[in-house]
């Protein structure tokens, strides 16, 4: 994924001012801001009680209006290399030819403006370029609002009521697609050629195909990079989750330049261990053991699970695979085990990918003891997609699922900037929910890794 896009960017000092210039913001001539300022003040005193700041007629409105004719007019004056009412300009083969009106939307509302004209009909005004019906951050409005969850429709009575702005649903799919091509460019990336840790995970969504509406698996890939950075590395759309789509995902993983995969942590499905495999002959598939100790207690009564759950603990808190299998002996042979056998049968179905989890130290089980981070990742996108009663397309649900990313991340990184220099003590803004998320201790778990895996780790890295 690219660096986190938007407007939450982490700041390294959030002392330093940055220019307006370099934030890509207007800079007015001296004395403008000033005299709009005045007018602005005017206009509310004898506003009335109907004044408005943004929609027709309000005072933002009229304050863009103000700004964009006079930047119209200088880009003009620029073109034709003269002022208005300059005798430079007598006798020249192009001069002004009067005006358009042209009507623009804008995040405070719609705004109608006087475009001005010459008479070679060469003027063509960067500031409102041609065509152009939308200026200012509208788009990036509609993106926002967009990756928050809301539907097209209600992303269209929200501007309604809000500003005054009339979008049809097929203008607001249209400004979402201008990000399709970022996310194809982020979708086909080149990745690092070794990541020590991958989490795979999948999520159904509802998508039109074919006529009918079907539930869909949306399969997810995060990989942990040797400096211990989780990545987002890609979001693939099929119409179940099944270890050939896992197959094809780990062979595009290999395309897009991945070598090699230590470990892989998931969720058990059948065939996933041969499906990753295929393309990564040396990778060790481990089964989340969250996901073991939820499959058991399913078979257990609500009124046993707490017991359940401690009874099976000195299994995956074993030292070893020698006290690993005697606690799953134990278990067995217990009260509980002997009441539900269909939770023993879940651990012995799954020893196998579950075995791996034992060899390491307890720094190390701590990565790859869960999923939790794909599935916090999960979580939080289940409710932004709550909202869609389904999907046009497999396209819409990786733009929707990159926006989300993005969103989110944007967002947290705008409340850890407003907490920079604060008192440990005093800062309560969320970290990273995935993309660039640092794993605690990873230090230690690199070094056993590089033991484990001789040679399969970067000296560099090391």
């Amino acid at each position: 994924m690219p660096k986190v896009v938007g407007q939450g960017r982490e700041v390294e000092d959030p002392a330093v001012v940055v220019p307006a210039q370099a934030r890509g913001g207007l800079v007015l001539p001296d004395g403008v801001e000033e005299e709009l300022a005045a007018a602005l003040v005017a206009q509310a005193r004898t506003g009335g009680p109907e004044l408005k700041l943004t929609g027709p007629g309000g005072l933002l409105t009229g304050l863009i209006k103000q700004v964009l004719e006079r930047g119209l007019a200088a880009e003009l004056d620029e073109h034709l290399g003269y002022g208005k009412g300059d005798a430079a300009g007598r006798g020249v083969p192009n001069s002004r030819n009067g005006s358009t009106r042209k009507t623009v939307l804008t995040e405070v509302g719609p705004v109608e403006l006087e475009v001005p004209r010459d008479r070679a009909g060469t003027f063509a005004p960067a500031l409102v370029p041609k065509g152009d019906r939308r200026v200012g951050g509208l788009s990036d409005t509609v993106i926002s609002l967009y990756a928050g969850g809301m539907t097209v429709r209600d992303i269209g009575h929200h501007l309604a009521r809000t500003v005054g702005v009339e979008l049809s649903h097929d203008t607001i799919s249209r400004i979402t697609d201008e990000v399709l091509d970022d996310v194809k460019a982020w979708q086909h990336r080149p990745l690092d050629e070794v990541y020590p840790v991958a989490f795979v995970d999948a999520l159904v969504v509802k998508v039109r195909d074919g006529g009918a509406v079907r539930n869909k698996a949306v399969h997810l890939a995060v990989g942990v990079d040797l400096d211990g950075v989780k990545h987002v590395l890609g979001i693939w759309v099929e119409q179940v989750e099944a270890a050939r789509h896992w197959a094809q995902v780990m062979a595009e993983l290999r395309n897009r330049g991945v070598r090699d995969i230590l470990i892989v942590c998931c969720d058990g499905l059948t065939g996933l261990p041969e499906a990753i495999g295929n393309a990564y002959g040396r990778t060790t598939v481990q089964t989340c053991v969250v996901h073991l100790i939820r499959a058991a207690l399913r078979y257990v009564s609500y009124a046993d699970r707490k017991k359940v759950a401690a009874a099976m603990r000195p299994i995956y808190t074993a030292a070893n695979l020698d006290a690993a299998e005697a606690a799953l002996l134990e278990f067995g042979e217990s009260e509980f085990g002997r009441k539900h056998p269909a939770a023993v049968a879940v651990w012995e179905r799954a020893w196998e990918q579950f075995v791996p989890f034992l060899e390491f130290t307890p720094n190390l089980r701590r990565i790859i003891y869960t999923t939790n981070a794909i599935e916090s990742f999960n979580f939080q996108i289940r409710k932004i997609i709550k909202n869609d009663g389904h999907f046009p397309n497999n396209d819409a649900v990786v733009k929707l699922l990159w926006l989300a990313i993005v969103d989110v991340e944007d967002k947290r990184a705008r409340a850890r900037a407003k907490e920079a220099g604060k008192p440990a003590a005093q800062r309560n803004a969320p970290g990273r929910l995935i993309e660039g998320q640092l794993t605690q201790g990873w230090r230690p778990a690199l070094s056993e890794l590089a033991t484990a895996y001789p040679g399969r780790i970067p000296a560099l890295a090391l």
